[in-house]
């Protein structure tokens, strides 16, 4: 099957979509577990390039802006309010983000719950600033009501059904990497709460998030991951990772802090077979981890990670 790129003009929400050039899309199957990889070249390659063999879905959705917030010193949140009916995504996954005006197109993984857009039609980005097109566009030209265009893709997801067997989950962030491992957290805990009120649907087993870091205030989401601890304890932990802390670290945040990398006792720690890893954050990080796993016998569909950039 073969996709397409849509230009931008003008219209209702902001976005009409007419044909451009052809991009290969893949199965629509989606498979549970599977790795992403980079291409190597002399320039950087752009997202679309890094990710033209990847999955995506059909549908193309015109987005409004209904929200824009700094999360840290370099990080803005976006909400979206996404118009079409029949968009949807998978926790875990990202956008192809379409910007009227700005030729190149943007790859930001969505950070929000399944539920908030089944709930209130709308999904949360957390775009770093960087010289990237897209990047600077959120930074510096977003504002409320702003008009876009999304579309869905990624094979990087957490999707049981509710047959499915319990499985643990170890979520390994580095930096901005936490994006797709707070929509898988934030959608176990819909999990949790759903099993605890209706007794049925998926059984979640236990949740760990192990996040690096540079500092306390490059810890995206620290409210969110903790309110999520606290309302789970028994089900969901954290452990929070700073590697160049110069300030004095908040007593609330004292109790989930370690000054230093994440380790491979840590990791180690949390091997079983019940156990399934997601690895999120620079190419390093993520190869380190990938063959820690593996070295350790972890099985290969138990691992599943991406790469950002």
């Amino acid at each position: 099957m073969v996709g397409v790129v849509p230009r931008l003009l003008r219209g209702p929400l902001g976005a009409i979509f007419t044909q451009a050039a052809p991009l290969r899309s893949a199965p629509s199957a989606l498979r549970h577990l599977t790795r992403s990889s980079g291409m190597k070249s002399e320039r950087r390659p752009d997202h679309l390039e890094r990710t033209a063999d990847v999955v995506r879905q059909e549908v193309v959705s015109a987005a409004k802006v209904c929200g824009v917030a700094s999360e840290s010193p370099s990080v803005k949140r976006v909400r979206l309010l996404i118009a079409d009916k029949d968009f949807s995504f998978k926790a875990g996954q990202w956008v192809d983000f379409f910007i009227p005006g700005v030729s190149v197109v943007g790859g930001f993984s969505i950070c929000s719950s399944p539920r908030l857009l089944e709930q209130e039609r709308m999904i949360e980005l957390a775009v770093k600033h960087t010289s990237h097109p897209p990047a600077l566009w959120i930074h510096n030209q977003c504002t409320l009501d702003s008009e876009v265009a999304v579309r869905v893709g990624g094979e990087f997801f957490f999707d049981p059904q509710p047959a499915d067997a319990s499985r643990n989950l170890v979520l390994i962030a580095g930096g901005v990497g936490i994006n797709p491992l707070l929509s898988i957290l934030r959608h176990a805990a819909d999990l949790l709460r759903g099993r605890a009120s209706t007794g049925r649907g998926y059984e979640m087993g236990t949740v760990r998030l192990l996040y690096s870091a540079k500092d306390t205030s490059e810890l995206l989401f620290k409210k969110n991951i903790l309110d999520l601890v606290n309302e789970f304890p028994e089900k969901i932990a954290c452990s929070l990772h700073v590697t160049k802390q110069t300030t004095q670290i908040t007593a609330d945040l004292r109790p989930y802090i370690t000054e230093g990398r994440i380790t491979q006792k840590e990791i180690r720690d949390h091997i079983s077979k019940e156990t399934l890893f997601y690895i999120c954050g620079p190419p390093p990080m993520t190869d380190f981890f990938s063959k820690e796993l593996e070295s350790s016998r972890v099985p290969r569909e138990h691992i599943c990670f991406e790469k950002w950039w």
